[in-house]
Formats: C-alpha cells, structure tokens, sequence
C-alpha cells in the first residue's frame, strides 16, 4: 500500500528532519564526551557530563525513537518497501542497532553525570568516547545507504516484483 502524494512528502520530511537532527545532536554530544574526556577545568568538565545527560535524555533519545518509527512508516508506505530492497533492509538493521546501543548506554551517561554532579571529581570519570564515535560512524553510514541507494533487491523483493509483473502469456 503507498501513500497519497502529500502524506508521502510529510512522512518523508519528518523522517529526514528526525533523522538530521538526530545525527547533529550526536555531533553535539560527541563534542561535549570530547570536552568531558579532556578538560583539567573542574567546572567545565562537571557541566559537560550533565549536558551530556541532557542531551541524550531529551534530545537522541526521542529523535532516534522518532527517526525508527517515521522511517518504518516512510518504508511501508512507498514502493521501496522494508524487505524489498537490501539498502534500506540495512538501514533498518543499523538503525536499530544504534538505538539500541544508545537505550543500553543512556544509564550509563546519567549516572556519569549523577557522579559528576555529585562532587566527585570529572576529570577522573571515564567518558563514552567510544559510543559517540560508533554512534556518529553508524549514523553517517546509514546516510550513505539513503543518498547512495546501491542496487540489490532482496529474495523477497524479487518475488514481490515479479509477482506484481504480468506474465508474457497474460500480455500477448
């Protein structure tokens, strides 16, 4: 089933708002990990984790929840399909692996910025530097796929393909 023409635009607009803005939140907190991870200023350490914290619990969070969601719905209802096509079966796949490495690490963000808060000293807390770069790698890969479109069509979408196609004894 595809959508109408203006309903199609507005999903499709949503997803790519939802997902751009997810990827420069993420360049965001990549940027304030960063700062966390190497300032020797106490103060400005201290407030970069609990940014940290609020960015990831206001902001990724529901941008990356959002982004899954739209773009589930964006895929159903145009001719690409979910299981038609191996970019955007890829897409889905990394797109849920980064959400659910980043509901796994968001605990783990608050209570570094708990600890940070709380008096300890920032500096000596261990940062996510790893999961800000992944997370960014993954995000502009899935971009790549979006752009890029390689070719390829899955078992599934060669069925529904010719399954739809008449047969040359139907058209004669």
């Amino acid at each position: 089933m595809t959508m109408a023409p203006r309903l199609r635009k507005a999903v499709l607009t949503t997803h790519v708002a939802t997902s751009v803005g997810w990827l420069g939140a993420v360049a965001a907190y990549l940027a304030l990990d960063t700062t966390a991870t190497v300032s020797q200023d106490v103060p400005t350490a201290r407030a970069a984790y609990v940014a940290m914290d609020v960015t990831v619990s206001y902001v990724i969070v529901p941008l990356a929840l959002t982004s899954v969601l739209i773009g589930i719905i964006n895929a159903l209802g145009t001719s690409w399909g979910l299981f038609r096509h191996y970019w955007v079966l890829m897409k889905l796949l990394l797109t849920l692996v980064a959400t659910g490495v980043l509901l796994l690490e968001a605990p783990t963000v608050d209570a570094l910025a708990d600890r940070a808060a709380s008096g300890a000293d920032p500096r000596q807390l261990p940062g996510t530097l790893a999961h800000s770069i992944g997370g960014l790698a993954v995000l502009l890969a899935i971009i790549i796929l979006s752009v890029y479109k390689p070719r390829g069509m899955t078992r599934y979408g060669w069925r529904r393909s010719a399954s739809t196609r008449p047969s040359l004894s139907a058209t004669r």
